[in-house]
């Protein structure tokens, strides 16, 4: 067996630089590079080896560690799991920040190799600078923190142990049913220790991504509950857009009859103007979709894992004897709801799904109520569309005027705020890759930076990253990336001098927006977030900002200025952020909906009592969904 002398983190990069998948028969490299903000912790290892190695794998600059790894989950998102990024930082505080990345990863099950620093293992220069001292642990460092955010952790306390725990890292990365962040803590004197690593460990590997399907009896059990269904319904997720399932997903509501419903992950999943699309469901649902989910006594789940917003914290789903069948690769999800569990791929298990109910198909009736509801719900968006409120616009005309611009292969990006949910309702989806928000974890400040991480990923698409003040305080600085890296976004930035979606749910729950808006503190208060009592905003100038990061800058009044303004940016060859204000007190209703937020029980406050009262009563009707497939 031949031997090669390298470091430890030279082994590891050009191990990475070599993995590869496989799916339908079509290979790609798994690492499209590593992201990297260097420090003591990684600068003589990491770093020295992507210097060496640059060739095999290449580097990118980052401003942010978080905001890298989100970038790097998004790429994984628009790649449909099958590319990532790995990801770097020095130990101490530019490892611990990238924890919040890590956490979104896992959540949303996307793809990431986080490499973060770590303190020495000899122990020998101990404390050094950054260093976490634990008296009860002499082995607990701050990247302990990544293990309950990450589905493979591991410390590389000699050199040769990269070699199990890289291998292992890629099967779980790699795993649909697995997948998420994956975190190798790097102590600095390891990363730059030589070892003999057999030439076998570098050699070209391919990890194939199959498609299985469920067992027999179980397609069954699942035909026979949807032949003896009156009004079953479909709940797409994020698994059928990453197994490429849409046109499996298409034909076989087509075929049955059955219409479909799309949670945040899998919007996209049908055409907005299909006759059998109700879009969004649950909490930020649509009426057609929340209409037939709750008259549904059979719910059909593909590649959802039935997140709180999907149920309306479990009140959208009425009917007293409703049964699920979940479609999924993972047996976690697969059993919810004590539904009938079809572990596989969704798009394998959707063909043979179609094959197991041998041509049946739902009542004529039935497949045109959910056509009739399709074309309500556009005449809804439309109407919102074009509200014509003023003296400043809404946030729905925004939306609409964005979406009528775009082309059906360009990317919205979104994550947090009252935007989100408004995208969920409103936004036309044309193509199953135009749909780009956040969800799982509806991290604030993921926009800009998982907008560079859709164009890098799909860079003949025009991304159109919608983002509120709030995130973009937050986290603007993947501007100067997406400039250094040539990758152009076009960032609507809606102004609402606050935080209008917590502001609005405060207002709901009795606290009149307490702490939302960015107002001057007076008498000791900042004040309230009221119509009556608007206050003193203060005076932030974002779209000055912007301009400062390198950004081309234009301030839009109204959905006029803003039409011109998209127009416009279509010329400019680097980002653009289009600054808009609009009225934070004009939103998009609520459409038979519920989350359940709780409201304090007791309070002196008027307010706060009525919203109890009406909370109360909406709790009333949340239910756990108990009868198996054989009750």
């Amino acid at each position: 067996m031949s031997e090669v002398r390298l470091t430890m983190a030279q082994a590891l990069v050009r191990f990475l630089a070599n993995q590869y998948v496989e799916r339908d028969g079509e290979e790609r490299r798994f690492f499209a590079g590593a992201f990297g903000i260097f420090g003591h912790g990684n600068v003589a290892g990491v770093g020295q080896a992507l210097l060496e190695y640059g060739d095999d794998l290449t580097y990118y600059q980052s401003r942010n560690e978080q905001a890298m790894v989100h970038t790097a989950a998004a790429y994984a998102r628009q790649k449909n799991r099958l590319q990532t990024f790995a990801c770097t930082s020095s130990i101490g505080p530019g490892a611990t920040n990238m924890v919040t990345g890590a956490a979104l990863a896992t959540i949303n099950r996307l793809p990431v190799l986080l490499l973060p620093g770590d303190v020495f293992a000899s122990r020998g220069p101990d404390p050094v600078l950054q260093q976490l001292e634990a008296p009860h642990d002499g082995d607990l460092s701050v990247n302990d923190a990544f293990r309950p955010v990450s589905r493979y952790w591991d410390r590389i306390n000699r050199p040769e142990q990269i070699i199990p725990s890289a291998l292992a890292a890629m099967r779980v990365l790699t795993n649909p049913a697995e997948t998420g962040a994956a975190t190798l803590a790097l102590p600095q004197d390891v990363q730059a220790e030589a070892y003999d690593y057999p030439e076998e460990f570098f050699e070209r590997r391919v990890w194939r991504v199959t498609r299985p399907v469920p067992d027999a009896a179980e397609l069954e059990r699942a035909a026979e509950l949807i032949r003896g269904s009156g009004r079953p319904m479909i709940v797409s997720g994020g698994g059928t857009i990453y197994s490429e399932a849409t046109d499996a997903l298409r034909a076989f509501a087509e075929r049955t009859g059955i219409p479909v419903g799309e949670t945040q992950a899998g919007k996209g999943s049908m055409p907005y103007d299909h006759p059998l699309a109700l879009g969004a469901v649950g909490a930020t649902g649509t009426l057609a979709a929340n209409r037939a989910a709750r008259e549904a006594d059979l719910v059909i789940g593909v590649g959802t894992r039935w997140g709180d917003f999907t149920t309306a914290s479990k009140t959208a789903f009425q009917d007293p004897d409703v049964r699920f069948v979940n479609v999924n690769v993972a047996d976690l999800d697969a059993a919810k709801h004590a539904g009938v569990g079809l572990v596989g791929d969704a798009r394998a298990t959707l063909e043979a799904l179609e094959v197991s109910l041998a041509g049946h198909e739902v009542e004529a009736a039935y497949r045109e109520e959910s056509g009739k509801a399709n074309a309500g719900w556009d005449a809804e968006v439309q109407r919102l569309y074009t509200l014509e409120h003023g003296p400043l616009p809404a946030q729905s005309e925004v939306i609409g005027a964005v979406n009528s611009f775009s082309d059906p292969t360009d990317v919205v990006v979104c994550a947090a705020g009252s935007m989100p949910g408004d995208l969920h309702k409103l936004w036309r989806t044309r193509d199953p890759k135009g749909y780009h928000v956040e969800y799982g974890y509806s991290c604030m400040g993921y926009e800009i930076a998982g907008g560079l991480g859709v164009k890098m990923a799909a860079p003949d698409r025009e991304v159109y990253v919608m983002v509120g003040d709030g995130s973009y305080l937050m986290m603007s600085a993947e501007i100067i990336t997406s400039i250094q890296e040539g990758h152009k976004l076009t960032i609507v930035l809606v102004d609402n001098s606050g935080f209008a979606s917590i502001g609005a749910l405060s207002r709901s729950v009795g606290t009149k927006g307490f702490g939302t808006q960015y107002r001057y503190r007076k008498d000791g208060t900042i004040g309230l977030d009221t119509e009556e009592e608007p206050g003193d905003v203060l005076p932030v100038d974002l779209a000055t900002n912007a301009g400062s990061l390198g950004a081309h800058v234009i301030r839009a009044k109204g959905v006029e200025g803003l039409k011109g303004a998209l127009s416009e940016a279509k010329g400019v060859d680097r980002t653009v952020v289009i600054h808009i204000t609009v009225d934070r007190y004009e939103g998009v209703p609520d459409y038979e909906s519920f989350w359940d937020v709780p409201v304090a029980e007791v309070s002196g406050m008027e307010t706060v009592g009525a919203a109890y009262e009406e909370y109360a009563r909406n709790r009333r009707s949340e239910r756990r969904y108990l009868r198996g497939g054989d009750g």
